[in-house]
Order: structure tokens, then sequence, then C-alpha cells
């Protein structure tokens, strides 16, 4: 067990703790910004599903039931606009952290394998290289990679932890290179509904792939836009190829989504008023945070979708880290997302209101 621990990164969020009991101390409490976990309610017609569907005895499908490949296709075509999509270009997922972490060794890949991910980026693309025993390989623009022994390519767009959109002309150029070379593409658009100075593109949209999902897969999670992450309820579309590959691995291993949570995801990805009145939530929480943050001397830099605020106040960010701890407010260190990121820190504006107006005051 040592020889596969051995191989991953130290847990990042371990060095946090100092700053944490820190911020803690503070007379008015801590204002944790440091995760972006959902703290508003899940939707009364999800929760309502779920109580609907809890007597389920048997074992669910890893496939998933019609209904719920039903609910994925119409939301793939309606929201993505990704007019091809069948039954067979998606597969339920317990959850986007799993499928990314272990996706890798679900490929067959190994050593002599590389796996490509931004330079800043959410560390389990990293993690998932290292537990197969491949390359984790790094990138600015990943048409400038070296191709040979390139067996799998992340994308991140909205990107954790930077906001930074993919526009729909970087994504067709990237596709075209990832086939031209015959490279797996990912996409992982967990954060796609919440753009906010940009509309971000799927890369299974129509005008990005051509109809085609050829060597392309899209990541998808409702644990931000319908507050779910509770209940790890996501999905993979694309490659039918890939897809049924994985779909037969992953019955081998018991990958099942649980049926309550299944029937929960088709009530949420039928609805879009709770979306919209989530991204209000955010929005607010947002503004107020970014003013007081600018205010307070920081720059904000991409952050024009996602979750989080991408800010900097030239220095080393676990000086940031420090400085915000002493006023109650916890934040993510930039380093743990790579080192190009190691003057700036991650701002999740997902605490509730009350928490965020406390920030807003602290910081002015």
């Amino acid at each position: 067990m040592a020889a596969v621990s051995d191989r991953l990164p130290a847990f990042p969020w371990d060095k946090l703790e100092p700053y944490k009991k820190t911020a803690a101390a503070h007379p008015d409490g801590i204002v944790d910004l440091s995760v972006g976990t959902p703290v508003d309610p899940v939707p009364q017609l999800v929760r309502q599903a779920l109580i609907d569907a809890a007597d389920s005895p048997g074992y669910p499908t890893v496939w998933g039931t019609k209904e719920l490949r039903d609910a994925i296709t119409g939301w793939l075509r309606g929201r993505l606009g990704a007019s091809a999509a069948e039954h067979r270009n998606v597969l339920p997922v317990v959850g986007s952290k799993e499928l990314v972490a272990w996706l890798p060794t679900q490929l067959g890949l190994g050593a002599g394998d590389k796996v490509a991910y931004p330079r800043l980026a959410y560390p389990t693309y990293e993690v998932g290289a290292r537990l197969c025993g491949a390359e984790a390989v790094v990138y600015d623009d990943p048409t400038e990679l070296d191709p040979a022994g390139v067996k799998l390519l992340w994308l991140n767009s909205p990107s954790n932890p930077t906001g930074k959109v993919l526009d729909k002309a970087e994504l067709v150029r990237i596709v075209a290179w990832a086939r031209e070379h015959g490279i797996l593409l990912f996409s992982d658009e967990c954060y796609l509904e919440l753009g906010w100075e940009a509309e971000p593109v799927s890369v299974l949209h129509d005008d990005v792939c051509g109809g085609s999902y050829e060597g392309i897969v899209a990541v998808h999670s409702l644990s931000k836009r319908s507050n779910l992450a509770g209940y790890r309820a996501a999905f993979v579309a694309g490659d039918a190829d890939v897809l049924g590959e994985l779909l037969e691995i992953r019955k081998h291993g018991g990958m099942m989504t649980p049926a309550p949570v299944q029937a929960a995801t088709v009530a949420a990805l039928g609805d879009d008023l709770h979306v919209a009145e989530q991204r209000e939530r955010y929005a607010a929480r947002r503004a107020a945070l970014r003013t007081a943050l600018e205010a307070h001397g920081f720059r904000v830099e991409h952050s024009e979708a996602s979750l989080y605020l991408w800010v900097t106040r030239d220095e080393p960010c676990w000086d940031t880290v420090a400085h915000l701890a002493d006023l109650g407010i916890l934040v993510a260190p930039g380093d743990f997302y790579g080192e190009a990121g190691a003057r700036f820190v991650r701002v999740a504006f997902t605490a509730t209101d009350e928490r965020v107006e406390a920030a807003v005051k602290r910081l002015g």
C-alpha cells in the first residue's frame, strides 16, 4: 500500500490547518472561503425525487436508468448544443473527482504514457497520472506539447482555480490538434453553468466538434449548479467507443450511482429555475467580495467564470493566506494548483450571505 501512496503528492489541505486555527480564533468566527463546497439548500424538487426513490432495494446499473440517460442526453442537446447526443454517448459516474482520479487507470495507461493538464490546475489530474504510474506533464497551450507519448489530454474550462474560459475558436483548434495526433481529450466542464464575464462553451457543441464526438469526452457535475456535492451526481459524455469501454470496466468495479441519486439527477437536469436562482446568489456574493478585495489592494486576474476569484497582492501566496487568516478569513494558496500560482490565492464565494458580509466588513 505504501508503494502506491508514495507516488502521490502530500495532501495539500493539511498545510492549511494552522491558518484555519488562526482564522477560527477571530471574535466573530471564521469565514471559510478556501473550499468551493456548496452551502445553500438542495432544491426541494431534487430532495423530493430522492425521497420518492428511497425504496430502492435492488442494485442499480452502472449505465443508469433509461430515464437518467434520457435526462442527460436531453440536457446535452438543449444546454450544450450537442445535437447528436444519444444514450451510447453518456455514462453516469460517482462524482467527477472519482472519474478524474481513476480515469488513467481505467484507460489502461501506465509507465511510458503521458497525461497532460494545465500548468495551473485541479490537483487530481496529477494524482490520476501518478496512481497508474504514467508521467504527468503540464502545458500553457496544449498544442505546443510534444505529442509523442501523450495518451490523455485534460482541458478545464472554466478553469479551477483561475476561472479562465477557453473560447470557441480555441476549443476548435485544440480539438483538431488532439484528433490529428490521436490523443484522447477529456474536457472538465464542471463549472460551465457559472460564466460571469464570458459564456463557456462545451467541446461537445456542434460548432466545436463538428457534430462528431470522436476522441473527445466532456465531464459534468451537478455539485455546483444544483448544490448536490453531497449526492455525488455526475456524468461523462462524448465518444461512444471510449464510454463503452469504460462502462464495461466500471461494471466489473461496481461503480454504480445509487438509484435515489439517479432519480434526483433526473429532477435536477429537468429544471432550470433552481439553477438560475443559485446563479443569482453566487453573482451577488461574487460582486461583494470582488469589490471588497480590490478596495483592500488585491488585483483580480481571469475569474470570468467558476466559483472563485483568482487574486494577488504581488507577494508569496502564504503571506497572503496569513494576512487574511489574521482577519478571520481562510483562502486557498495558489501553489496548491501548481508553482505558477505561488503569488496568488483562490477565494471561493460559496459561503453564506452572512459570512460573505462578514468578510466584506473585515476587508474594509
